[in-house]
């Protein structure tokens, strides 16, 4: 069902005012500890002071002065937060309350409107098999409350998931380093898994990349329901299953369980920080740990 435009800031305003408040009493201090500006950068040329380095000296503007002069610097605070986030068809499902989209969606704000706190820009690329939109990083509140509109409201093209074209697209419109959320459920395709080596080693390089997938516990495990038919919601094909066999229930939940851990290996490959974050559970204390292994 299409949103109205009511409907979405209905939802606007109920995401804002959950995840803001988050920001202020949770967020704000843990944020600003785990994710440092990108260090020195410089401030001004001053004369040479007894004490100072001599490894500081601008020996340009010296020889024209005809007197000692250095340079100074001054930590660089300020940040860049890119958030990436899947908008591909399998981000809609959901046997809870919440779908994965909507965890997402509130996951990109809390982290959106903490950032918006500390001063910073925050930037945000869409992305199925292909990448649906970029939003520039920009500061402000309106700024903020335009990507949360984008976020509950954008219809995508793509069906799929490529996390490697993503990640490509990331390092060449941002060329300074800036911290980066990838939130997906990091179902991507088989074609796509070769690639996405390469593309994360790169990233990683230039970007501060952090992973957070969002899953959901009936793709862990399938319940004794009789026989279903199953749809792949990204590459539509159906497929008739016995949930009542023991059999098929258990390699259901080996299959997650290996998807899982190869998917893990690799984001630990990288030295990627990394977050998992369930439908049903809350994304809060996961984000706390998050923080605290930085």
């Amino acid at each position: 069902m299409q949103l109205t435009e009511n409907d979405i800031l209905r939802k606007v305003r109920k995401i804002e005012i959950k995840t803001r408040g988050l920001s202020s009493e949770i967020f704000a201090g843990k944020y600003h500890t785990a994710f440092r500006g990108r260090g020195m950068s410089f401030a001004e040329v001053r004369e040479y002071r007894a004490g100072d380095d001599v490894r500081d000296i601008d020996w340009n503007v010296t020889a024209r002065a005809r007197k000692p002069h250095i340079k100074v610097y001054e930590e660089e605070r300020e940040l860049t937060m890119m958030l990436m986030v899947d908008v591909s068809a399998s981000r809609s499902f959901g046997s809870k309350a919440l779908s994965k989209k909507n965890v997402m969606t509130e996951i990109a704000a809390t982290l959106a409107f903490s950032a918006s706190q500390n001063n910073d820009k925050v930037g945000c690329i869409f992305f199925s098999d292909r990448v649906e939109k970029f939003i520039p990083p920009k500061k402000g509140k309106s700024h903020i409350l335009m990507i949360i509109r984008e976020l509950i409201g954008f219809r995508p093209e793509g069906r799929g998931t490529a996390l490697s074209e993503a990640l490509r697209y990331l390092v060449s419109v941002n060329k300074k380093r800036c911290t980066t959320f990838l939130l997906s459920d990091f179902m991507d395709s088989a074609s796509d898994r070769p690639l996405l080596d390469d593309a994360l080693k790169i990233a990683s390089a230039r970007h501060d990349i952090v992973g957070i997938r969002v899953w959901d516990e009936r793709e862990a495990e399938l319940p004794d329901v009789g026989i279903v038919e199953m749809r792949d919601a990204e590459t539509g094909a159906r497929r008739w299953v016995d949930t009542s066999s023991r059999r098929v229930r258990e390699h259901w939940a080996e299959s997650w369980r290996q998807r899982s851990e190869q998917t893990m290996q690799l984001l630990r490959h990288h030295r990627i920080d990394t977050a998992q974050v369930a439908t049903d559970s809350d994304y809060v204390v996961e984000l706390i740990k998050l923080f605290k292994q930085r």
